[in-house]
């Protein structure tokens, strides 16, 4: 049902995807599309998809407009890529904004080795 959309706004959203390495990115969205589908202004379509290592690795399966995103954009071998390489987290507020926040890669891996580092320093 809500595939449609997310194909109208793939092209787009490929673009912010991209520039998101430089600044966060938002999408205001129009409104009517999702009205049209049944998604009511006052309940909006607030939803956060965090895609990690290539994968989605947060719960969005109460969400019906998060999953079909989220299976659009994996579909989509371009935007596969970008999800192999990088990390990010693409959420949506109640005035149908589209939030795209880049999380390079590199930084999480050096956390998790200074997290290790100062752990193993506690436990000598």
């Amino acid at each position: 049902m809500y595939t449609q959309i997310w194909a109208k706004y793939l092209p787009i959203i490929k673009i912010l995807l991209k520039r998101s390495a430089n600044s966060d990115q938002v999408l205001d969205m129009n409104v009517t599309d999702f009205e049209r589908i049944g998604v009511s202004r006052k309940t909006g379509a607030k939803f956060n998809i965090q895609f990690e290592n290539g994968r989605v690795s947060n719960i969005i399966s109460a969400s019906p407009l998060a999953k079909e995103l989220a299976s659009t954009l994996m579909q989509d071998a371009v935007v596969k890529d970008l999800l192999a390489q990088n990390d990010y987290t693409v959420s949506m507020n109640t005035k149908f904004q589209l939030a795209i926040k880049f999380i390079a890669r590199q930084k999480v891996e050096e956390e998790n080795t200074e997290l290790v580092s100062d752990e193993s320093m506690e436990n000598k």
